[in-house]
């Protein structure tokens, strides 16, 4: 299996650590920010970053939709890992100083595609479409802690 890789970054007017504690508050901020995509968002466990256990479907396209359970921990200041129970999806986010008042969100995605023709396509469309999905969240993020 190849590794599939999706890379989504935003240049946030707001300090990092605003930014962070926003990422971090699953049981608040998170469930707000994400878009149509994601349904069935549920806090398990924690709620405030590292410990966290939360579940959420990710409707990718019309036929592809995850399941996906995540462990949430925090292994760097500034960056929170998803880790998924359900597959090798594995999201990393990373919030850094990026000037006066702003931050550089970057969301990095990888898991094991599929092989043969299927991983070809998945490779090639999956992060195009996996990128615009967070694309929205880290404007729907960017408009609420902007204000």
């Amino acid at each position: 299996m190849a590794l599939v890789e999706a890379t989504t970054e935003r240049i946030v007017a707001a300090e990092p650590e605003r930014v962070f504690a926003a990422l971090a508050d699953y049981a608040g901020t998170r469930g707000r920010v994400l878009p149509g995509q994601y349904s069935e968002y549920e806090v398990r466990e924690g709620g405030e970053g590292a410990g966290t256990v939360v579940h959420w479907r990710l409707q990718a396209t019309s036929k592809r939709v995850r399941d996906c359970l995540f462990d949430v921990t925090a292994p760097a200041p500034g960056q929170l890992v998803e880790t998924d129970r359900n597959s090798s999806m594995v999201t990393t986010w990373t919030v850094a100083p990026a000037g006066e008042g702003r931050s550089k969100v970057v969301n990095a995605t990888v898991w094991q595609g599929a092989t043969g023709v299927g991983g070809f396509f998945e490779r090639t469309f999956a992060p195009k479409g996996l990128n615009a999905i967070h694309g929205e969240v880290l404007a729907k993020l960017a408009a609420e802690v902007e204000q």
